[in-house]
C-alpha cells in the first residue's frame, strides 16, 4: 500500500491508474478506522480494480462547540488496518495541504439538510460537500463507498454527485453493528461502562418502530421511540424521526422509501442510527391510522 500526503502526488498516481484502464473505488474517512470502515474498503475491493482510502479530519464540518480537537486519531493503526483490508493507496493530507488558504469557493447544500443532524449542525453538510468535491477531483473515483449509518450524508452526497454531474457511482453500504446491535462508530469509545450497556436500546427502538409504524402514523411512532429511549437510557434524545428517503421530508403515501432515524447524546458521545425501509404507508392505505403510546 502506498502512503500519499500531497494533493499533487495523489492526482499523479490516480491519473496513472486511470491510464491503465483500471477502475477506482474510493472510501473517504476521518480515520480511527473500525470494522464499519474496513467493510467499506472490502466492498470497494470487490467492486473495483484499485482502492483508494483517504484519512482527513475535515475542520469545515465541525461546529464551534463540536469535537474536532477530541476526534480520535491513530494514523499508524489506521495504516495497518487499511492495508490489511485491501487498500492500494492511503491519502492522508494535513489541514494545511487541503486548505492552504481561506477558501474562495465552498459548496452550499440547499436541500436534505433541514432535518435530522443537519437541523442542529448548521453548515456541517456544507463542509462535507466541500471536502468531498475536492477529494473527488483529487482521487478521480469511479465508485465511492459510504456507510448508511449516516444515511443523511449519503443522501446529500448523492445530491452533490447528481447536481454537479460527477461521473461517480455512490454506493451506500449496510451499517456494521456490534453483537448487541449498536452501530459501530469511532465515538463509541467515549461511552461510559453504564452507557455502553444501555446503548443497544438505540437499535432496539428502531426495530420496535418498524412494528409501531404498521399501526401508527409517523408522529405517534416518533413519540413512542422517544418514550422508549428515555425509559431505557440515560442519554438525551435529540430526535426520533420518520421521513421520506432520500428527500428527508414528512412521509407521503407515494414515497418509495422511509427512514427511521434517531440521535441520542450521552455524556461524552453523540450517537446516531437509522433503518431504511419500504414505505409502510402504502400498505396502510390512507396512512391515517392512530395508536396510543404505551
Amino acid at each position: 500500500m502506498i502512503i500519499v500526503k500531497t494533493i499533487k502526488e495523489m492526482q499523479h498516481n490516480m491519473k496513472e491508474v486511470k491510464r491503465t484502464g483500471k477502475t477506482i473505488g474510493f472510501v473517504p474517512t476521518m480515520g480511527y478506522l473500525h470494522e464499519g470502515h474496513l467493510s467499506l474498503i472490502e466492498r470497494a475491493k470487490q467492486e473495483s480494480d484499485f482502492v483508494a482510502v483517504s484519512i482527513f479530519v475535515n475542520p469545515l464540518q465541525f461546529g464551534p462547540n463540536e469535537d474536532f480537537d477530541r476526534y480520535p486519531r491513530n494514523i499508524e493503526r489506521d495504516k495497518k488496518l487499511a492495508e490489511e483490508a485491501g487498500a492500494d493507496v492511503l491519502f492522508c493530507p494535513d489541514t494545511k495541504e487541503m486548505y492552504p488558504d481561506k477558501p474562495v469557493v465552498t459548496v452550499s447544500v440547499n436541500r436534505r439538510t433541514d432535518a435530522l443532524c443537519g437541523k442542529s449542525r448548521i453548515g456541517h453538510f456544507d463542509g462535507v460537500a466541500t471536502v468531498l468535491t475536492k477529494l473527488f477531483h483529487i482521487v478521480l473515483p469511479d465508485k465511492a463507498f459510504f456507510g448508511l449509518k449516516d444515511a443523511q450524508q449519503v443522501a446529500v452526497v448523492q445530491g452533490l454527485v447528481d447536481d454537479f454531474n460527477f461521473p461517480i457511482e455512490i454506493v451506500g453500504c449496510e451499517t456494521k453493528r456490534e453483537a448487541d446491535g449498536l452501530a459501530k462508530s469511532s465515538r463509541n469509545v467515549y461511552l461510559t461502562e453504564e452507557e455502553r450497556k444501555q446503548a443497544h436500546h438505540l437499535y432496539q427502538s428502531l426495530g420496535k418502530a418498524q412494528g409501531w409504524l404498521s399501526d401508527c402514523d409517523s408522529g405517534e411512532t416518533e413519540q413512542k421511540m422517544i418514550k422508549y429511549l428515555e425509559e431505557h437510557t440515560v442519554g438525551t434524545v435529540e430526535y426520533c424521526k420518520v421521513l421520506s428517503y432520500p428527500e428527508l421530508l414528512p412521509p407521503e403515501k407515494d414515497d418509495e422509501k422511509l427512514i427511521i432515524a434517531l440521535s441520542v447524546r450521552f455524556s461524552k458521545a453523540r450517537l446516531i442510527d437509522n433503518v431504511i425501509i419500504d414505505n409502510v404507508l402504502v400498505k396502510q392505505g390512507s396512512g391515517e391510522e392512530t395508536c396510543s403510546v404505551h
